[in-house]
């Protein structure tokens, strides 16, 4: 047996002759089992030393080869949701010996991704889009005339928590198209799920009554290969028994004209083999309900906390150790455990803050003030949309919600930013966390735009702050009751600079910069933390007598416009630096600026490009982007070297 290029994993001895699905289906039921128990342990092996999300691929592993030997894929087209669960998919599709490349820079993707292979049909990262991209994909075949073509959306309870879930689900329920909707059912997204849907199907997965109706329907089901033509029939009949005998519950799904299944063990790889084989064949959207338990087959993530098994880092395979390396010296904390505290320490001073989070609580720190301040912070399950118009409705009332998204999660719920809170002036404090380059969950995670879109919304604050002391800042004065409006907050992923960062709260002026070092060769521009990447880039280019001056925007909108008028009456070399998208972004502005008042300058650019930007560390990332502290430097370097002039040379 060889070792795996890369990874010194050895696949077991059924895992290591899978290249494809159509090897796979060589192997007869009672090898499954086995099969995916050397598929867990290769996922372990592998993320124990590489990382990577981990308690959602081991949940699915045997319903990821229950589909794939029963389905002819890709042609039979299956659709993940969200992505984290993946990882078996992945090695089943011809990806074994490139997996330990997974989230690593230039290596495979962490989700499906289109142009990866042609078993991952559709690009996901986000949440709750299977349902209406399978569906989309069950019409044209139907309109195409590819009657046997088959269509399955894996869906976690988590993601069937957002509207997208229910708006696709009512939707095929009309359509009559081939769909099948397996709903992993495991309690969990990232955090605990929350909400009534997790009670409607605890009530199903519990319930006497049901289980027993449902046991004689699998009686049924089990003998459809007998009946032959009279499949449809039979179903028929079935779907009449559970009307008729079944608990009120199975009505939500019977209500959209889905026919329900299950719900059924989703570790049971030889059963889920033959009920999907019985579902094959019957016509029309149905929806099968599989029980899973995140982090199965590995003791620790079973018994443990099953939020930090989601993506847990490097961790000893053998004893459950996450493997974290403890520094000599005290570390400046995570931006978004910043947040977490400081909230919870301003909403101590002011009882009509609240806290608004769409399942991201961990993710964001918001769980802090749900712990302290349980009655005044809200995980509102993944619907950004609705966390936003909820916000809304709670500043209509006098309180001053603080609604926290992922830069990126937060493209979700525009139109509620514009049309519910900000054409109406409501004070709802947007802090959107992950705000550019989010590292390794690569393109559907990076908060690229988020500058760009918000400072085209009237009435809007759009700031970043360059450190930790900064974000506590403009969260306090957002919070002042003379601050109108809505007002946004955005910051990175990871860890900021200050060690000592819980200083005493200060009010910033709205709409006004700093100075942060003075110079005379150049005017180097930056919003938020990328500020930091600044200093260090001057650092080097004073060792070549390169003296630049550095300004922090910290807003975007309004932007400063009395330090933009002693910028460009100053400098005619200027550069700008923002972790974010260059097209519309806090640059953008700034040459709004010199075209309104008529300067004529020499104006770089520095930021995301546009194009989508693949997986990595943020590091890498920021070199590939142009703005890394030695970039920075070159980027200085090039534009003083330049003596065709500045007469409005814009780069």
């Amino acid at each position: 047996m060889e070792f795996v290029k890369g990874s010194g994993v050895i696949p077991g001895e059924l895992l290591a002759k899978i290249n494809s699905p159509a090897d796979l289906k060589k192997l007869n039921e009672n090898q499954l089992e086995q099969f995916c128990t050397e598929l867990r342990q290769f996922i372990i092996d592998v993320v124990s030393v590489k990382g990577g999300h981990f308690g959602a691929s081991l949940g699915v592993v045997e319903l990821t080869a229950a589909i794939h030997y029963v389905y002819n894929t890709p042609y039979d087209q299956l659709v993940w949701d969200v992505g984290h669960q993946a990882y078996g998919h992945k090695i089943i599709t011809g990806r074994r010996d490139i997996f330990h490349t997974n989230r690593i820079y230039k290596g495979i993707s962490g989700f499906p991704k289109r142009d990866e292979s042609e078993f991952d049909t559709f690009g996901v990262g986000h949440s709750s889009t299977s349902i209406g991209a399978a569906l989309g994909m069950a019409v044209a075949s139907k309109y195409q005339g590819n009657n046997d073509k088959r269509h399955i959306a894996v869906i976690g309870d988590g993601a069937l928590t957002a509207g997208m879930s229910f708006e696709a689900l009512n939707h095929a329920g009309t359509q009559h198209a081939n769909l099948l909707v397996v709903l992993n059912d495991n309690c969990m997204s990232i955090d605990p799920n929350v909400g009534a849907l997790k009670d409607y199907l605890t009530d199903i997965t519990t319930s006497h009554t049901y289980n027993k109706a449902k046991d004689e329907v699998w009686k049924m089901l089990s003998k459809l290969s007998t009946f032959g033509k009279s499949a449809q029939e039979i179903v028929s009949k079935i779907q009449g028994t559970i009307k008729t005998s079944l608990l009120k519950q199975s009505n939500l799904f019977e209500s959209l004209q889905f026919r329900y299944f299950g719900p059924v063990d989703g570790h049971d790889v030889v059963r889920l083999t033959q009920v999907l084989k019985d579902l094959k064949d019957i016509p029309g959207p149905k929806i099968l309900h599989v029980l899973t338990k995140k982090g199965k087959g590995y003791k620790f993530s079973e018994e443990g906390n099953e939020t930090v098994w989601h993506s847990p880092g490097l961790f000893n395979k053998e004893t459950g150790e996450i493997i974290k390396v403890v520094p000599k010296e005290p570390q400046p904390p995570k931006y978004q455990d910043v947040f977490g505290l400081t909230i919870v320490e301003l909403a101590e001073k002011n009882s009509k803050i609240m806290g608004v989070t769409p399942a991201m609580p961990s993710g964001c720190s918001l769980n802090i003030m749900m712990k302290a301040m349980p009655d005044r912070a809200f995980d509102v399950g993944i619907a950004e949309q609705h966390a936003v118009t909820f916000s809304a409705g709670l500043a209509t009332q006098g309180l001053l919600p603080f609604c926290n998204i992922y830069s990126s999660f937060m493209q979700r719920a525009y139109d509620q930013v514009v049309h519910d809170v900000a054409l109406q002036n409501l004070k709802v404090i947007f802090c959107l966390d992950r705000g550019g380059l989010a590292g390794s969950d690569g393109p559907t995670h990076h908060g690229a735009f988020d500058l760009a879109y918000f400072r085209c919304i009237p009435n809007m604050t759009v700031s970043a702050p360059m450190n930790e002391e900064e974000l506590r800042n403009l969260m306090y004065t957002a919070q002042l009751d003379e601050i109108k409006g809505p007002f946004s907050i955005r910051y990175p992923r990871g860890n900021g600079v200050m060690v000592e960062w819980k200083t005493p709260f200060k009010k910033i002026e709205i709409g006004k910069g700093r100075k942060i070092k003075d110079g005379k060769d150049v005017a180097i521009l930056s919003i938020g933390h990328p500020g930091n990447l600044v200093t260090k880039a001057i650092e080097l280019l004073q060792e070549q007598n390169i003296s630049p001056a550095h300004y922090d925007m910290r807003f975007v909108k309004p932007i400063d416009e009395t330090l933009l008028h002693e910028v460009f009456a100053r400098y005619k070399k200027i550069i700008t630096v923002e972790d974010g998208g260059i097209m519309g972004g806090m640059g953008s502005a700034v040459l709004e600026f010199m075209a309104d008042n008529n300067y004529n300058a020499q104006v770089k650019r520095l930021g995301i490009p546009d194009h989508f930007i693949e997986h990595g560390e943020q590091k890498e990332l920021y070199e590939e982007c142009g703005f890394s502290p030695k970039e920075i430097a070159a980027a200085v370097v090039e534009i003083l070297q330049d003596k065709k002039g500045s007469d409005s040379m814009v780069s």
